[in-house]
């Protein structure tokens, strides 16, 4: 059943066409992603839907009581209000019902035994209940401390921007609607509570539509991908992975029919050129079918060649950490760490948000001074820095001119020449495209440049800070391919499970009170030890908690003997058939078909490794207590 329809939607910036005449309808329950490359105007159809900009063409058809609810990426809130009112801001008598709610709870709390102060705080329960505004309390608060969201009394202004952001998601969240309008909503968050966003959207009422640069949680949350493209919207059946199949076969399609049409094209020159005799009115008509032809829109793939882009020569010595210490207000962001970085590392940092990871990037890259210890930096290392930042780009320069500030060519490693137009058509420019000025591109489209900028400087250390939150999905798969044949060395900071797994395989990971503890292996194996972790400690206490106290065992059961004398050779086993797995994932290169398949396959393999580690777990307890009392 259709909710909400969509007609004949049109949208231009100056000569730029976003949308040319889109029409879609979305129904119930519908869980919609929204991709494309930076710069197609994503944002801006979030925008139109949510009522916050107007189309130049184009209606929305649905009912009177339809209810749309809308995520910005830059969340607008009222810098006096606190958390809880920026919750039901605009919903005048619930928000004044939990203000007065609240402040005499406060007040209730510091004199319970003031009969003045129970009197008020009977009347705002009474309001409450008026209003059944208690359930709404409720799922409030239990979503805010989900997001990391404590103090409900807290001021927005007092928010740092990541609070903020998390603040907005929970007001999208709470709010009743039929259909909710998502913009990043993983940007700054992290694994635990992107983690927790999905089970809750699987259980929304709503319809859904969002845009993510996060492919794994595209994945788990969508059943239905869209895809701006040139103007045109193309849908897809399927979560991001059958989103991949499809678009494979229909670029093939597109590929093959401009073939077909070149093919048409070239004959029917080569009739006029020859001066064929012809009645004058086909002639005419020939005439008109080639310039129509010529016209025609084609298939404009990525720019296809050699991505072993060459870098400067990386001597033996790269970067070394000795005893490095940093802290901010008193806070220890990092205590005496010792590290060496050595040639073809591919290191991933992850942790908390404000735990020092983008502090530690900075040291490395001489911006920030450590508190105590040295870092030694070697005389061939030249950095790369993409930072989080966003760099002061002269606006009245065109794409080509900026790009070619740094270098006109680059080299590969065998010594293929590569232009500056060829790299941008790469990054995802067309030709068309490159003389346009840079003050007339979006936010996201200056990103890609300014990625591109640095790339062509030929850094042979580069390091990228959250690089996923600028960056479409499809910037990410070129850059991704990119770092694939990099021949130095690649640090990189970021919350992003599908990035990091593709680009690094080992991590440096921020704990707490200054601690950084290095793990080896890919981010989703970190993320399975942790859960391992916890769930070993869940039943650890839970065997200690145990009040039927049971005859001790003396040994383990055949059955179990004979499991536990083979269940680590099953561990090992498993984990080098998925590291095999991932190899071919990568050996696949933009094989989607094959891809999905290998990637079935590494599913069911890991679905083995965790039903395997948790028998593992619970039989070395039992040998724990056998042995204890042997």
């Amino acid at each position: 059943m259709s909710m909400l329809q969509v007609e004949g939607l049109t949208k231009t910036y100056g000569d730029k066409m976003l949308f040319d005449r889109l029409s879609f309808t979305i129904g119930q329950k519908e869980r919609i992603g929204l991709i494309g490359i930076n710069g197609t105007g994503k944002s801006t159809l979030l925008k139109i839907l949510a009522g916050v900009e107007s189309s130049d063409e184009g209606e929305l058809i649905h009912s009177n009581d339809f209810r749309i609810e809308y995520l910005p990426q830059q969340p607008d809130l009222d810098e006096g209000l606190t958390v809880i009112e920026q919750i039901y801001y605009g919903d005048s008598a619930v928000m004044k019902a939990m203000r007065e709610y609240e402040q005499h709870l406060l007040d209730f709390e510091k004199k319970p035994d003031s009969a003045e102060y129970q009197k008020q705080f009977m009347k705002a329960q009474q309001l409450m209940d008026q209003l059944d505004a208690w359930e709404a309390n409720t799922l409030a608060k239990t979503i805010l401390s989900k997001l990391g969201i404590e103090n409900y009394q807290a001021t927005i202004k007092e928010l740092s921007g990541g609070q903020k952001k998390r603040i907005a998601i929970a007001k999208a969240l709470i709010q009743p609607a039929d259909l909710l309008l998502l913009d990043e909503p993983t940007n700054h968050l992290d694994h635990d509570t992107i983690e927790w966003l999905e089970g809750f959207l699987s259980t929304y009422k709503g319809s859904i539509l969002l845009i993510t640069h996060d492919r794994y949680f595209l994945n788990r949350v969508t059943n239905n991908m869209y895809e701006l493209d040139r103007g045109r919207l193309f849908k897809y059946l399927g979560n991001y992975q059958m989103f991949l199949e499809k678009k494979a076969e229909r670029e093939l399609q597109e590929a093959e029919q401009d073939q077909k049409r070149a093919n048409i094209l070239r004959r029917e020159l080569a009739w006029l050129k020859r001066g064929a005799k012809a009645r004058t009115t086909k002639q005419k008509a020939r005439i008109q079918r080639v310039e129509a032809l010529k016209e025609e829109e084609t298939f404009s793939g990525r720019g296809e060649f050699d991505f072993s882009i060459g870098s400067q020569r990386l001597g033996k010595q790269v970067i070394e950490l000795k005893g490095v210490s940093k802290s901010y207000n008193d806070k220890q962001l990092i205590d005496s760490l010792n590290y060496l970085i050595v040639r073809g590392e591919r290191l991933g940092i992850v942790g908390p948000n404000g735990s020092g990871k983008s502090t530690l990037l900075n040291m490395l890259a001489a911006r920030v001074e450590p508190d105590h210890g040295e870092i030694a930096i070697g005389e061939t290392v030249k950095i790369g820095y993409y930072t989080q930042e966003d760099e002061e780009i002269d606006g009245n320069l065109r794409m080509i001119d900026y790009i070619k500030k740094v270098a006109e060519i680059v080299y590969t490693v065998d010594g293929t020449v590569i232009t500056a137009e060829q790299m941008l058509e790469r990054f995802l420019f067309p030709r068309s495209m490159q003389y346009t000025y840079i003050r007339r591109l979006s936010g996201g489209e200056r990103r890609r440049l300014y990625l591109l900028k640095i790339l062509m400087s030929e850094p042979n250390v580069l390091f990228l800070d959250e690089p996923t939150n600028d960056l479409d999905t499809e910037t990410l798969s070129v850059l991704e391919d990119y770092l694939e044949q990099f021949p130095g060395v690649v640090i990189t900071v970021s919350h992003d499970r599908y990035f990091l797994d593709r680009v690094v395989d080992h991590l440096l990971v921020f704990e707490s009170n200054g601690v950084v503890s290095r793990f080896q292996g890919h981010y989703s194996d970190f993320l399975a030890h942790i859960a391992a972790q916890k769930e070993n400690q869940l039943l650890k206490e839970k065997v200690e908690t145990k009040t039927v106290k049971k005859e001790p065992r003396k040994k383990l059961s055949y059955k179990d003997q004979l499991e536990w004398d083979q269940i680590e050779d099953k561990i090992m086993k498993l984990e080098e058939n998925i590291e095999k797995l991932e190899q071919a994932i990568i050996e696949a290169g933009s094989d989607y078909g094959k891809i999905a398949d290998i990637m079935k396959e590494k599913a069911e393999k890991e679905m083995e490794l965790e039903q395997a580690m948790d028998r593992w777990t619970e039989l070395s307890v039992l040998v724990e207590e056998i042995e204890k009392n042997s």
